[in-house]
């Protein structure tokens, strides 16, 4: 019984960020100003290449032309999507590492100073 009221106590002590001024701080305001430039533009790519190639192949007929030989153009559009989905991810990864950085310093500035610098 001790032990928990103990932790219990050592988890009400422990300093915690007040999320709402977390929330109206420039820096977070920034971050999610940063993040949205970042993401917004990389999906509308995305869901416009990915939709590209069934809408061309339902609508037209030059994606059925030879490119290489006997590989049509449909097959070179479709292994390029394999290629965008890998390094959309791997660009992604990076960036949302850099977010979660300026999250965490957000937060640390957040519980030093215990109010924005707004």
């Amino acid at each position: 019984m001790n032990g928990e009221s103990g932790s219990a106590k050592e988890y009400q002590t422990e300093k915690r960020p007040d999320f709402v001024k977390v929330e109206n701080s420039t820096q977070f305001k920034r971050l999610i100003r940063e993040k949205k430039k970042f993401t917004i533009p990389i999906t509308i790519f995305f869901m416009v290449f990915y939709f590209l190639l069934p809408i061309l192949t339902s609508y037209t007929t030059f994606l059925n032309t030879p490119a290489i030989g006997d590989i049509s153009w449909v097959w070179l559009f479709a292994f390029a999507q394999f290629i965008m989905t890998f390094t959309l991810s791997i660009v992604y990864v990076k960036k949302a590492s850099g977010f979660d950085k300026q999250a965490e310093q957000i937060i640390a500035d957040q519980l030093e100073k215990g109010e924005d610098d707004a």
